[in-house]
């Protein structure tokens, strides 16, 4: 049922002897590359050795030695495992080390990520500007030397909250305007928005020339957002017009940033499960799955059989309620507006009453836990479930696109409107639905197994013609496979206990690093954690799909009419708390 996994052969160190070593640090894997070679070393992955896909690209403040890290995970289209690869550099600024955007053009956000949080200068990168960051910020928030200025302590919890409880609020520490840090010389009084030149600079760049001999119009540049309905949440695009086409788009984020990974770095591992349950609000349970996964897999600890069975249940309801929204709140981003979203919310909220059963809460769920989950399914829950996989669900899906999907009205706004290509969406790094509907079949589900989807027997849902209309559609197809594979589960899953370790508020987990990513329903939701052996992870990263599929935004938009943007935006299905964390 599942494809093979091909372990990782490629070595490095015999192709490009004294230029790359293997990471021989205990609990690491994967190679040290020259920062000198590090282009080099890139481009022969990317050429010779086929890795055409690099998903997740962030930094590691190694302050007691002195080194920043920027660590890479490539990966076969193909599938199988990834490599990761890293080139550490010299913690003094100017902390610089070659932009890899030219070989992978998914690099692009994440580059400006770890500019803006670590201060590391990508050489060569076609737009370095801060982007979760205001320009009025002081310092790197994820260099280990930076402090909050509510800092009490390193990691939770706190000596002054726990175990006796005696809390002082920092406002009574602190005088109001104390409590913020700028800039040498930054005077927030007489601040005027001059970084806005650099973001319409960059506009211009990336803006498309008029054609030679045609009638030379004016270009207007329109701002959407940042409190547009349109966008999805706090989101601000800058598009350049010329008439009623776009020319060139650059969206600008951070709005809802409140530094997740720092948070994640302060508090335990147990206490940050319920904080990816805000990431992606409306997949909690996808969330907790990607996390305690790469936990488990750095504490080398078994998940109970039946919390595993329970673990994809709850993942595969949170995939249907995901793209039944999707294709709600599609037609009402065309201009259906209320009655196909509300047709779709009726059916989430029939998912969210199993969450809310199982777990306590209908959106943030907090229900798993490092070797299972934290309480079990009730019997009149169990039969709910397999009432709506059986016999609702699969009607209502039916139901749905019968009223839907031949409508001139919808046909005409998505077919042939193009999104990517199979081409282009790789080299953006986009996962998912979107990468599938543009003909990759690539499902990590099946790509690269987690957790036991290997025990069912389902299809990954893939499309050809990579324009709307199959971006649309390809949701039927999933929400359809992940019905295939509930039928299985309930019909499989075993009695016996739902945790293999016992209730515990700290978890030791040993030295070293570990890359986890599961297929989640906006694409590949991956967690990169470095452990010093502490009851704190001393580096939390989220490789949100949200965040990185944006990046193709200005390419499949560039070209169409404003009118498509919308539209085209939606297909990403972006949710803003997981993009700016």
């Amino acid at each position: 049922m599942a494809t093979a996994i091909e372990p990782q052969t490629v070595d490095l160190t015999a192709r490009f002897p004294g230029k790359v070593t293997a990471d021989s640090r205990p609990g690491y894997t994967g190679f040290l590359v020259n920062k000198e070679n590090l282009v080099e070393v890139a481009a022969a992955l990317h050429n010779e050795f086929g890795f055409d896909l690099l998903t997740s690209l962030t930094g590691v403040d190694y302050i007691a030695e002195n080194k920043m890290e920027v660590v890479y995970n490539a990966y076969k289209t193909t599938g199988g495992a990834g490599l990761i690869f890293k080139v550490q550099v010299e913690r003094v600024d100017p902390i610089e080390v070659p932009s890899l955007t030219h070989i992978w053009h998914g690099l692009e956000y994440q580059e400006r990520e770890a500019w803006d949080l670590f201060g590391i200068k990508f050489t060569g990168h076609p737009d370095l500007r801060r982007i979760l960051m205001w320009e009025g910020f002081e310092g790197y928030p994820l260099r280990k030397d930076w402090k909050e200025a509510f800092y009490e302590e390193e990691i939770k919890p706190y000596k002054s909250r726990w175990p006796e409880g005696k809390h002082i609020l920092a406002e009574e520490k602190n005088v109001f305007h104390d409590n913020l840090n700028l800039p040498k010389g930054f005077d927030p009084e007489k601040y005027i928005v001059d970084k806005e030149e650099d973001l319409y600079a960059s506009l211009e760049r990336h803006t498309l020339k008029d054609e030679e001999g045609r009638m030379r119009t004016d270009h207007v540049v329109v701002n959407l957002g940042p409190h547009h309905p349109s966008t999805h949440g706090v989101l601000r695009v800058a598009v350049t017009l010329n008439g009623e086409t776009v020319m060139g788009l650059k969206p600008v984020m951070g709005y809802l940033h409140r530094n997740h990974e720092k948070i994640g770095e302060r508090n335990t591992y147990v206490q940050t499960i319920p904080y990816t349950d805000r990431l992606d609000y409306f997949n909690s349970m996808s969330n907790n799955f990607g996390y305690v996964t790469t936990v488990e897999k750095m504490m080398n600890i078994p998940v109970a059989e039946r919390a595993e069975y329970i673990r994809v249940i709850m993942a595969e309801l949170s995939r249907i309620q995901n793209h039944l929204i999707f294709v709600g709140m599609l037609i009402n981003d065309l201009g259906s507006m209320y009655t196909p979203s509300l047709y779709a919310f009726e059916e989430r909220e029939l998912i969210l009453d199993i969450f809310e059963a199982v777990s306590g809460s209908r959106m943030m769920c907090n229900y798993f836990r490092f070797g299972g989950v934290v309480r079990d399914v009730p019997d009149d829950m169990l039969q709910k479930i397999k009432d709506l996989v059986f016999d609702r669900l699969p009607a209502k899906v039916d139901e749905m696109e019968r009223f839907l999907s031949e409508n001139e009205i919808l046909v005409g706004r998505l077919k042939g409107t193009h999104v990517l290509s199979a081409e282009d969406a790789i080299n953006y790094s986009v996962t998912g639905p979107v990468l599938r509907a543009s003909g990759v079949p690539y499902d990590l589900r099946r790509a690269d197994p987690y957790s036991i989807y290997d025990r069912f027997d389902f299809d990954v849902a893939v499309r050809h013609n990579g324009d709307m209309m199959d971006n649309y559609l390809i949701r039927f197809d999933e929400i359809r496979q992940s019905l295939r594979i509930l039928e299985q589960a309930v019909k499989q899953i075993p009695q016996g206990p739902i945790n293999s370790q016992k209730p515990n508020y700290q978890v030791k987990v040993p030295a070293g690093e570990a890359y986890g990513r599961i297929e989640a329903p906006k694409g590949e939701l991956g967690f990169y954690i470095v452990s010093n052996g502490k009851a704190n992870p001393y580096r939390y990263h989220v490789r949100a799909p949200s965040f990185v599929n944006l990046t193709a935004v200005e390419k499949m938009c560039i070209g169409t009419k404003i009118q498509d943007f919308v539209a085209l935006l939606a297909m990403l299905d972006i949710v803003m708390g997981e993009l700016d964390r």
